[in-house]
């Protein structure tokens, strides 16, 4: 049996204000080594100030938190040792070529003869080595975040915090991205995420929280938080329009129209439940040609927690 992992992350009673205005009110969260843990939030919910405050970059009013084992007030230098941060834009110089970007990072690393390794390892990995002799001026969005992430990895962090790092990359460069961070979580990296698509979180994250007003509503995995939300349904469609008329009879409850009808199951729309509605099919000799399954997504979550319908950020 393979060991209990530790948090790498724990805020305790976090509270943020900046003049009247309450970013943060009384947060909590638990981050497990090893895992992604997403945050999201509409319009100035509180992400941005939350993770800064986790990374040492501003000071919370009140709470407790630690990082790594390590509070981030009275061991702040202990912390960034073990930290890196991706901001929501790219902090690469284009003065500077990829190469010379990842050299400068590996210096202030006091890497000394292992940076140049390191250097060549980092451009490999993130598939950056034919560019490393041009500046970011010339790159696709897609490779400037690359090398933001390289940068970023340059000391070898164990806690990574990445601030909206997809914002504005096409689906494949998005997709790209998603794989390095997957690579990362194998090395047992510990990942806290803030991002504005939701698609994003369902599909890196091992646990969510939503974020709203300074805070936290929702927080549960991708499957707990949509399990919690109604609406899911299977829709029906019959090669015969008698056969939609019997079925309409059959389940009362259900709605129908002249082309489908639609029954509403457990979210989870289980092979048992599934089962029993067609054996109750096949028992009125009833013959369905279509059938489609519907459970909530991460939106519909996010819309009954927040009343919010995409969770775009721009807090300071």
């Amino acid at each position: 049996m393979s060991a209990a992992r530790e948090p790498m992350i724990v805020a305790s009673g976090v509270c943020k204000s900046f003049g009247d205005s309450v970013a943060l009110n009384h947060v909590d969260l638990s981050v497990t080594e090893g895992t992604v843990f997403a945050l999201l939030g509409p319009n100035g919910a509180g992400k941005t100030t939350l993770v800064r405050i986790l990374s040492t970059l501003i000071a919370a009013d009140a709470g407790e938190v630690r990082v790594g084992g390590h509070d981030v007030v009275h061991d702040a230098d202990r912390v960034r040792e073990r930290i890196g941060v991706t901001g929501q834009f790219s902090a690469v110089d284009d003065l500077l070529t990829g190469e010379e970007n990842l050299r400068l990072m590996a210096d202030l690393h006091h890497l000394g003869g292992n940076g140049r390794n390191r250097v060549a390892e980092l451009l490999e990995r993130f598939d950056l080595a034919d560019a490393a002799h041009k500046t970011p001026a010339t790159y696709s969005g897609g490779m400037r975040r690359r090398l933001d992430l390289a940068m970023t990895l340059m000391g070898s962090p164990s806690v990574i915090f990445l601030d909206e790092p997809t914002a504005g990359l096409d689906p494949r460069s998005r997709r790209t991205m998603w794989e390095s961070i997957r690579e990362l979580i194998a090395t047992g990296v510990t990942i806290l995420l803030t991002t504005q698509y939701l698609e994003e979180a369902d599909e890196l994250a091992d646990q969510i929280a939503v974020l709203d007003d300074g805070l936290i509503v929702a927080e549960g995995s991708p499957a707990e938080l949509k399990a919690r939300v109604p609406g899911g349904h299977v829709e029906l469609q019959f090669a015969a329009p008698e056969h939609l008329q019997a079925a309409a009879r059959l389940f009362k409850t259900a709605s129908a129209d002249e082309h489908k009808l639609v029954l509403h199951v457990p979210n989870d729309a289980s092979v048992p439940s599934l089962r029993a509605l067609f054996e109750r099919l096949d028992d009125a000799r009833i013959d369905v040609d279509h059938l489609s399954v519907h459970t909530p997504s991460l939106d519909d979550v996010f819309f009954a927690v927040t009343g919010h319908t995409t969770a775009e950020d721009t807090t300071p």
